[in-house]
Formats: structure tokens, sequence, C-alpha cells
């Protein structure tokens, strides 16, 4: 029997992989045999505190749990420079008792981290095995939590990820599209460049690593590709935050349910960060490179332009 846990079900990530129940299914027939039967647990705090040790170490023993994607997070990155202790709790410690409580079983966890790791100075997009040297307070304790499932034992992918959006949650796209429809202009930061993550393509590759975890029925030699090991996703191309807000706002116009048929009349003016003063500095450059991720897991990674429209026209509900 295989039975996965999947934290942090109610924010962006979780709820386009509740979206894929059938598909998580699928993928865990596919590595542990198709004979398996599945359960999938899908928890937020109310369900299973993370942040507990022993409450983990009991879910996974009574659920018999032999897989956990760790979607949860304090993801808060300002507040987080005031709140060290919380997010040290959910960010640092928690993917250790998880990490823990799973390698008792032998089980198998995805953890998802982030582009804050690195310190943003480019000029070339980050590889897996480049200098950690996180800014913020946010950066520090996902970087802490990296090394505690690493410190595990337990075997584990972890998958750095930068700039999520998707349709649920609070997000950019959805912050700049509720700006777009009560302002004439609006200022993005043009001087911070990476590339959006939309969430339902993020969890659509956690989904094909998930299918080769256990390989039992690989024939494909360079297919046999679980291991301990660090890997980059978010989609191709390269953007300010000023070219996502402009898109983003030119496909509103192309789909105007997004924003309840109203008239979009708001221009997006490029600005420098030094502008918006935060509480945390945000890098500059924090492009990742995919090139581990797409040859080891036989991934075609979209565009982010063409993953935004994608994610409009849902929310448009013209798909």
């Amino acid at each position: 029997m295989a039975a996965i846990l999947i934290t942090g079900a109610n924010g962006q990530l979780g709820s386009e992989l509740k979206d894929r129940k059938n598909s998580i299914i699928d993928a865990l027939k596919k590595s542990c045999g198709e004979s398996e039967s599945v359960s999938v647990h899908f928890t937020d705090l109310i369900e299973l505190d993370i942040c507990d040790p022993e409450a983990v170490r009991s879910f996974i023993t009574t659920n018999r749990i032999t897989h956990i994607i760790n979607c949860a997070a304090y993801t808060a990155v300002d507040k987080a420079e005031e709140n060290l202790t919380d997010a040290l709790k959910l960010n640092g410690f928690a993917p250790g008792y998880l990490a823990n409580a799973l390698k008792i079983t032998g089980g198998f966890l995805i953890h998802i981290s982030t582009d804050y790791v690195f310190e943003g100075l480019g000029p070339l997009p980050y590889r897996e095995d480049d200098r950690t040297s996180p800014l913020t307070t946010y950066g520090r304790t996902k970087l802490e939590g990296e090394k505690a499932v690493i410190a595990s034992g337990c075997r584990h992918t972890i998958v750095r990820t930068s700039w999520l959006y998707s349709c649920y949650g609070s997000n950019f796209v959805k912050t700049i599209l509720r700006l777009a429809t009560g302002k004439d202009s609006i200022d993005v930061v043009f001087d911070q460049i990476g590339t959006p993550t939309y969430a339902g393509d993020l969890s659509e590759a956690i989904i094909r690593i998930l299918s080769l975890t256990d390989c039992k029925t690989c024939t494909n030699e360079a297919e046999r590709c679980w291991e301990e090991d660090i890997y980059h996703y978010s989609n191709e191309g390269v953007c300010s935050w000023y070219d996502f807000a402009y898109e983003t706002i030119e496909l509103a116009r192309k789909y105007p349910a997004v924003v309840s048929d109203q008239k979009i009349n708001c221009k997006v003016i490029p600005v420098t960060g030094d502008k918006f003063p935060t509480a945390a500095k945000r890098p500059s450059f924090s492009l990742l490179c995919k090139d581990k991720i797409k040859a080891r897991f036989s991934l075609e990674i979209p565009h982010w332009r063409a993953s935004l429209e994608r994610c409009i026209k849902m929310m448009a509900k013209e798909i």
C-alpha cells in the first residue's frame, strides 16, 4: 500500500495538487506497482501541525505514510523579519520533523524550497550547487529546512522555485488584476529579474518526479532517477516584475472576464526597487537554471508567457 501526505494543502501549490489527485494516484501506482492501493491525505494546520514533531510522527505512523510532498511554508517575506521564531518553526524545523519521521518508514519526501536561498547578485542563472547566501530571514529559514531534510538521511528531492502564482490564494497576478481595475497607473519594479512559476506547471513536474521515485516500471536506465538531490524549477524565459505585470494586464484586456468585464485603462510604470523600501531585501537577480531537472526527468517546461495566459484563461473560465 502507498499513502501520500501533501502538507500546506490550502496554499497555491497544494490546491493545484488537489486538482490533480487522480494523477498523483496514477503516479504512485506507476512507481510502487499497479496493484498497490493508494491513499492521499491533504492537510493544513487544522488537520496536522507539522511544527509538532509528536503529531507528525503519530500521523505518519497511523496513516502508514510512504510519500510526502511538503508545500507548507511561512511565505510572508517581510513579516518574517519580525517573526523569526514562527518562520524558523515552519520553514526550518518542520521539514526536519517530516523527514525524520519518514526516514523510519523508508519513505520518500519532496520538499519545496525557494530562490531566496541565493543572494541574487547574478549575472548567470543559479545552478543547484552554487553557493547559497540568503539575504532575508525567509531565505535563511528555508535554507535551514533544506539542511534539515538532507541531514535526516530520508530519501528526498528538494525543488527550489520562484515567483509562484496560480488561480488560488493571494499572489502577484491577482494583486495586479485588482489594482489595474481601480487605478490609472501602477508602479512596478524593473530591476529585479527572475522567472514566474505557474503552480499548475510545478505540480505537474512534482507528479512526474513522484512517478519515478521507486522506478519499478522504468526500462530506460536514464530514467532510474530518484536520488537525494536538489533541483530548480520555474517556467522558461526571463523577466522583471514590470514585464510580469505588463503582460498580466495585456492578458486581462484579451480576456476581460478575468476582471468581470471591467475596462482597464491602467498603465504600468517601470521604477527602481528603491522606490518600494521593504523590511526584507529582495534578490536583484534570481534566475534559476533548469537544465538538471529537465534532463533528469525528461521535462518540457513551458515559457512563462504561455503559462500566464493559460492561468488567466482559467481564471476567466475560458478553459
